[in-house]
């Protein structure tokens, strides 16, 4: 299959509502040779479990598959009852899917469409089972009903998410229509790694663009050069804090948090109600209608007025809608420069080469657990990106270390064992 075809495919399937059809036509492809005749009706409530009723309406199988290793997996659509489940119930649409694998000829794995009455956004995972094998008095090996609790990767998918990362780790397993794949060839298409490394790459990118553009017009107007110099600003931590500022945004803009507007009866909507793709729209309205500059007309008032200061019912006049007030240091002014007479004119078409590259990028505000990865940039991804822009000799000095998830979750647990035992 050739690249333009593969694209296409996960296209019309991942940027459009939940569509069983295409979502059929796209694992069969990623497969080359799902195995549809062990496939199956929707099975509704009355043969769901009891535990999992309040979540699951109903689930199907599409068909299953065998890698060339002989290892297992099931291709299976889940129909979610509430909307906020994808977000909040992760775990028990994780344990239903284990459950099921555990139950159905003990099987490896699980490509599954998680979606719900308004299909619009939904999630695709893979579902990994781990069975741990013992040796029994008699001497043989057996499966132990115990098992490891599965593990989960996903990316969240449909009209309002992008698709660009699913695209870069799915294509080349589509395009390969000869080989089948193995199961650690469609687990390495949801790699998060990839996507840290990916991510840091491009961040990187900006952050050196911006640092120049900057430098450049410091270099050409004596009244900024002289702001920066009185108050021991340097052009490096001002981009750091600029692109962490808009990133914070991305993650504000994913939990609906900007640009509340008002309802028919003139009220506020409710905060989560925002525009997901905020800034993009802003961009739009402000700077290619109204012909202002980005980061100086717009986003400067944003920082400095909109996000830090206490404004009544939250209102923002500037742009006329509901915007968060954000007790903290990061949308201060940098070192208390005088942000409304230092004219920082950016040039648009670098400020919108920072939001096509972010706006490529799935962003979560949900936090992986050790069994629940989602393929998306999260503050800790955040962390790792500002850690390896400080220099190596300002970072050992500092002690700017950012700690892994991992240590943080063993340090969390060992904790709360000690506290519980004694």
């Amino acid at each position: 299959m050739d690249k333009q075809r593969a694209t296409s495919i996960i296209e019309n399937t991942f940027k459009q509502p939940f569509d069983e059809k295409r979502f059929y036509e796209f694992t069969n492809n990623l497969l080359n040779n799902l195995d549809q005749s062990h496939g199956f009706d929707y099975i509704g409530d009355d043969r769901i479990k009891n535990i999992f009723k309040p979540h699951i309406a109903k689930y199907k199988r599409l068909g299953t598959y065998k890698d060339p290793n002989g290892d297992k997996l099931d291709v299976m659509v889940i129909n979610v009852k509430n909307e906020w489940a994808l977000e909040r119930s992760r775990t028990i649409l994780r344990n239903f899917t284990a459950d099921y694998l555990k139950n159905d000829d003990e099987k490896d794995a699980a490509l599954v469409a998680y979606y719900t009455p308004n299909p619009e956004d939904w999630r695709f995972s893979y579902i990994r089972m781990e069975y741990k094998q013992e040796l029994t008095e008699s001497g043989k090996i057996r499966v132990r009903e115990d098992l490891t609790p599965a593990k989960r990767f996903s990316y969240m998918v449909g009209k309002n998410e992008p698709n660009h990362t699913a695209q870069a780790q799915l294509i080349p397993i589509l395009e390969d229509d000869r080989k089948n794949p193995t199961i650690s060839d469609l687990e390495s298409s949801f790699s998060v790694e990839a996507v840290t490394k990916q991510f840091y790459k491009d961040y990187r990118g900006l952050y050196e663009k911006l640092k120049t553009e900057l430098d450049r017009i410091i270099k050409n107007d004596y009244k900024i050069a002289k702001e920066f110099e009185t108050k021991s600003i340097e052009t490096a931590n001002f981009v750091k804090k600029l692109l962490g500022q808009i990133v914070f945004l991305y993650f504000l803009q994913k939990k609906g948090w900007l640009g509340i507007e008002k309802d028919e009866k003139g009220d506020f909507k409710p905060w989560g109600s925002g525009q997901k793709n905020f800034l993009r729209k802003l961009f739009e309205n402000k700077c290619v209608i109204e012909n202002k500059n980005f980061f100086n007309d717009v986003l400067e008032p944003l920082f400095y007025v909109g996000l830090s200061s206490e404004l009544p019912g939250d209102y923002f006049p500037l742009l006329e809608c509901k915007i968060p007030f954000l007790n903290g240091g990061l949308f201060e002014p940098i070192n208390e420069y005088n942000w409304q007479e230092t004219e920082i004119v950016i040039a648009n078409e670098m400020m919108e080469e920072v939001l096509i590259t972010f706006d490529r990028y799935n962003f979560t505000v949900r936090e992986d657990e050790p069994l629940e990865k989602e393929v998306a940039v999260d503050p800790e991804m955040l962390g790792k990106v500002f850690e390896n822009l400080i220099d190596e000799n300002e970072r050992k000095g500092a002690g700017a270390f950012y700690t892994p998830r991992n240590i943080v979750h063993y340090m969390c647990q060992e904790s709360l064992i000690n506290y519980l035992d004694t």
